[in-house]
């Protein structure tokens, strides 16, 4: 989710700027699984492997969060980073599993075209000097669901005795996940077209 639900003016940041805390490392951790998950599947045969690898790295997405907020240890930083690092799973597990045709590429490219609009927004809010919205529960929960579908395919596709029952959950996901994703980006587009109107007006 690059967006959220508040926006505040950029160069308005309560958080401390901290980088080393137990919720950032969590993240930093999830992100060194990135290139293990591209490496157990596309170099070695261990399926399984990956399918781990991808599902603690996805599954544990609200790990830092909780973290964060039980430990008292948010800061302006991990903000930044547990999204990118979410957005960075999501399109690597896409891209990887289109290359090994474990999913099509339409359902790529209605993924790929979300992200597309949410980069837009974000832009279009950037030029007008806000910061990005926090993230909103509807996206984080379509993310959740969507980063569960990955390995899930992974099994279907390549454990074929997993491939009955699998196939049918790892979709029933992902088009679950996709329809919330979808639904999470017009909740973006809204806020921000009230908030740039509300900007307008006050201007004029």
């Amino acid at each position: 989710m690059w967006l959220g639900g508040v926006v505040s003016q950029s160069g308005d940041h309560p958080l401390a700027w901290r980088v080393w805390t137990i919720p950032n490392l969590v993240t930093m951790i999830r992100l060194c699984g990135i290139p293990v998950f591209c490496y157990l599947l596309l170099a070695t045969d261990e399926v399984v492997a990956a399918v781990i690898v991808l599902a603690v790295g996805g599954g544990t997405d609200w790990v830092d969060g909780f973290l964060a907020r039980r430990l008292r240890q948010e800061s302006r930083f991990g903000q930044l980073l547990d999204p990118l690092v979410d957005r960075l799973y999501i399109l690597v597990a896409i891209a990887v599993l289109t290359l090994v045709q474990l999913v099509p590429w339409q359902f790529t490219a209605v993924l790929l075209a979300r992200e597309a609009v949410m980069l837009v927004v974000l832009l279009i809010l950037r030029s007008r000097g806000f910061a990005p919205f926090e993230v909103h529960y509807t996206g984080k929960t379509a993310t959740f669901i969507v980063f569960m579908s990955f390995p899930v395919l992974v099994l279907a596709g390549l454990y074929e005795p997993a491939a009955g029952w699998a196939l049918p959950l790892g979709w029933a996901l992902a088009w679950w996940g996709i329809v919330l994703y979808w639904l999470s980006a017009a909740i973006y587009v809204g806020q921000a077209v009230i908030l740039l109107r509300r900007r307008s007006q006050v201007v004029a």
